[in-house]
């Protein structure tokens, strides 16, 4: 007990300008987080630091005008007032160069805010005996030393920042994660822009004589950062990014305590270390997550390897070393690939090795018909025969069904491929009760016709006629139907792919008449 008397309580009960320092820079903190949230969801991170910097000339020109024009020292107020015009006057400049030119964001504000940065400082050197301003302190801060005059300012931009965002909560939402669905519904996103864009400059500007600018960055974008990573509601990133910062900041108060370094650095490392803590440890957007999880995930590719060498011998079990002489894999990896597959019932383990489960086995046609499509089509465009297996070997892999299908219908659904083995239906397609083109059936597929779109075949055959696929002709070029009438009606390509059909179930006892 006396122990955590004197590491938490003794800091405190020693002077009361720890427990305001903790109060002020938590204002700041709640504040510069729930702006933050939208900074860093609409990725515009860049733009407070660029306020902060630029409203050097705000507070030189404020304490210029004042000293120069109405003969007083500066308050505090003309350079808040200086400040905040320096601010949007930088956001205002960096987006007309961005719009007027072919210069993007980011580059538009490094260049304006580092202009306006050197201008503030060029003319409080050329105006150095009539200007007492303090640049360490406005970069550093010092969180300890803060007056009754800010906390009741900081305290009531803070109530400002949680009145916007709690009134204009659904329109932040909407132009943060999609502002084209914003428009359509009628909110105006440049104007919700407009007033992210004040309310930053506001939280910079007040707290900036408060902690410094070094600090008022990191409260705006390291706590909301971290959110980011823990949660996938806004609201809930809003709420934590406040207790982040909320956190960042009594822990650095302490720690400056602790070790009498300045607060204002002690309160950006805490954050800092914060953050990398919920980097490498956050459960779903962490680095050890992330680890983990495709540690535990098997390589595609090598799954597929796999399906497709127990493929070729579906009867009987394959043994683990067969398996390894067909799949370029370590045996480790190999191993826990062959776990993985069991685990989802795509392989059943026996004594005498692995088969196939009917999903393994559905999963493993699917991988051969895109294989010898693949390789169809490449023969198709001139390969070399004997480099059209390892080409395709590769391609089969983009695990991409409508690109198979695509090509598939361009090569006008060939039967064989180039080696003469049949590649098998699209069996994913056909299915009974599905619509289809009848270009997809094959021998002795049966289907209802539902759609007639070719006028030359509307006195050949009619609606709810039931249609019996028969073998192709001239090299596969040409479909033949039998009708119920038992003629045959002959369709190339195009005339088959203008008829659609419901595909009836292979094994339903409705004949032909």
């Amino acid at each position: 007990m006396n122990f955590l008397y004197d590491v938490f309580v003794e800091p405190l009960a020693s002077g009361g300008y720890l427990f305001r320092a903790m109060f002020a820079g938590s204002l700041v903190a709640i504040a510069s987080s729930m702006i933050g949230c939208f900074i860093v969801l609409r990725r515009m991170a860049f733009l407070g630091d660029a306020i902060s910097h630029s409203m050097l000339a705000g507070v030189v020109g404020g304490y210029l005008l004042m000293k120069l024009i109405a003969g007083e020292e500066a308050h505090f107020g003309a350079m808040i007032i200086g400040a905040l015009l320096a601010g949007f006057v930088t956001v205002l400049l960096i987006g007309f160069v961005s719009r007027a030119s072919r210069i993007k964001d980011d580059t538009a504000i490094g260049i304006m805010y580092t202009g306006i940065f050197a201008f503030g400082g060029a003319m409080a050197s050329v105006f150095s005996s009539e200007i007492h301003v303090d640049l360490m302190h406005m970069v550093m801060g010092d969180v300890l030393v803060v007056d009754a005059e800010r906390l009741w300012m900081m305290g009531a931009v803070t109530a400002i920042i949680l009145f916007v965002v709690i009134l204009f909560y659904r329109q932040l939402q909407l132009t943060s994660f999609d502002p084209i669905m914003a428009a359509s519904v009628g909110v105006s996103a440049p104007l919700i822009g407009y007033l992210l864009t004040a309310c930053t400059s506001l939280v910079v500007v007040s707290a900036v004589s408060i902690v410094g600018i070094i600090q008022v960055v990191g409260l705006l974008i390291t706590p909301a950062a971290a959110a980011y990573l823990l949660c996938n509601r806004l609201s809930s990133m809003l709420v934590l990014s406040a207790a982040l910062g909320v956190s960042s900041v009594v822990l650095g108060v302490y720690t400056s305590a602790w070790l009498n370094i300045g607060a204002g650095s002690s309160i950006v490392m805490a954050g800092t270390l914060q953050f990398m803590a919920i980097l490498i440890l956050a459960p779903h957007n962490g680095l050890l997550a992330g680890t983990l999880r495709r540690w535990s995930q098997v390589p595609q590719h090598i799954v597929e390897d796999v399906l497709g060498c127990l493929r070729r011998d579906e009867t009987h079990a394959t043994r683990f070393e067969t398996i390894r002489a067909h799949v370029q894999a370590t045996p480790a990896v190999l191993r826990r690939v062959l776990r993985r597959m069991v685990a989802m019932s795509l392989l059943n383990q026996t004594p005498h090795g692995f088969i196939l489960t009917e999903s393994g086995n559905h999963e493993a046609r699917r991988l051969m018909r895109a294989h010898r499509i693949w390789e169809t089509y490449l023969q198709r465009v001139g390969m070399p025969e004997d480099s059209l297996h390892d080409r395709a070997h590769l391609l089969e892999h983009l695990n991409d069904e409508a690109t198979v299908d695509y090509l598939d219908d361009r090569l006008g659904h060939p039967t064989r491929d180039p080696h003469g083995q049949e590649i098998p239906e699209d069996f994913i397609d056909l299915i009974p009760g599905a619509e289809v083109k009848a270009s997809l059936l094959r021998d002795r597929h049966r289907g209802v016709v539902t759609a007639i779109i070719g006028s030359h075949l509307h006195d050949q055959v009619a609606l709810g006629d039931v249609i019996v696929a028969g073998p192709r002709e001239m090299d596969d070029t040409i479909w033949t139907f039998r009708l119920p009438s038992g003629e045959e009606l002959h369709l190339d390509h195009d005339s088959a792919d203008q008829l659609t059909v419901r595909l009836a179930d292979p094994n339903s006892e409705r004949q032909v008449d």
